[in-house]
């Protein structure tokens, strides 16, 4: 993984958050970064349903959530990996309008907690208007959004049963600090349960230089290996990964416009799945020492 200084690092932030306040300011969704015309749905053809519906969102949970919790943003289905039970804590990294929150606080119910995290300020005040409305569709007060960066979680050390993420952890310019901070506030025993981007291989020079694919969730993902590296360098053990390439399939044939350019540049008889792919990542950060 190459290192990045900090103003790099500042840079690329400072891009991610515009793409994504763009999006959070819109009812259907953005042109750049993951919304519902570019990296994580398909260009007109699919709505963001549609797409939660093609990784495993039921329709009854799509259908309890307030309106424009669900912005298209997804990648696979953090919540269902987790396997949630009643009275945990559940910390959501890029939260953005809540969809996972939502969902996640229905699960654990009146005596767990669902906590989402974001850096763009669009995100979590989008979320918050629509908190009363889950309030009253579900009877719980158990969600709440935060402002703050995935590199510096705005949480208590060990206060997470579970930590989730769905399609963020690659738009982060500092990986390795992202997986400290998961270990940091997971409790003993607790679980990582992401969704995320990551490559097989790594993407030639041209796609890797790309802005567009940046905020688009491609260029700036890790490989496989770095991810377990990554996980296991900050003691997570009982590591799954799930390389799941039909998702990216999927997307080509909807015509999504930025894939379907990442499939023009890449190199003649290879597909974009032979190089991006969705990739469930479930781990445990083991009760006692471990390191």
């Amino acid at each position: 993984m190459s290192a990045m200084n900090q103003l790099e690092e500042q840079d690329v932030r400072d891009k991610v958050r515009e793409g994504y306040g763009a999006i959070a300011r819109q009812e259907t969704g953005a042109n750049s970064c993951c919304g519902p015309t570019s990296c994580c749905s398909a260009d007109g053809a699919t709505d963001a349903g549609q797409l939660a519906r093609a990784i495993g969102y039921s329709e009854a949970e799509l259908q309890a959530l307030p309106a424009g919790a669900n912005m298209g943003l997804s990648c696979g289905n953090p919540v269902a990996i987790a396997s949630l039970r009643e009275g945990e804590v559940v910390v959501d990294l890029g939260s953005g309008g809540g969809f996972d929150v939502f969902i996640a606080g229905r699960r654990v119910g009146a005596s767990g907690r669902a906590i989402g995290v974001d850096m763009t300020p669009d995100m979590p005040a989008k979320a918050r208007r629509n908190v009363a409305d889950y309030e009253q569709r579900t009877g719980l007060q158990n969600v709440e959004f935060r402002l703050g960066e995935i590199e510096n979680l705005p949480l208590a050390n060990g206060i997470a049963d579970v930590v989730i993420s769905n399609c963020v952890i690659n738009l982060s310019p500092n990986k390795p600090q992202v997986f400290r901070e998961i270990a940091r506030v997971l409790k003993p025993g607790g679980r990582v349960a992401v969704s995320d981007m990551a490559l097989l291989q790594p993407l030639p020079d041209a796609v890797r230089g790309s802005v567009e694919a940046l905020i688009g969730c491609v260029a700036g993902a890790s490989t496989v290996e770095e991810i377990h590296a990554m996980l296991t360098a900050n003691c997570l053990s009982e590591i799954n990964l799930e390389a799941k390439p039909d998702y990216v399939d999927s997307l080509v044939a909807w015509n999504d416009p930025l894939y379907l350019e990442l499939a023009r540049q890449l190199p003649a008889g290879t597909k974009v799945s032979d190089y991006v792919v969705s990739l469930n990542i479930s781990a445990k950060k083991p009760i006692g020492r471990c390191c």
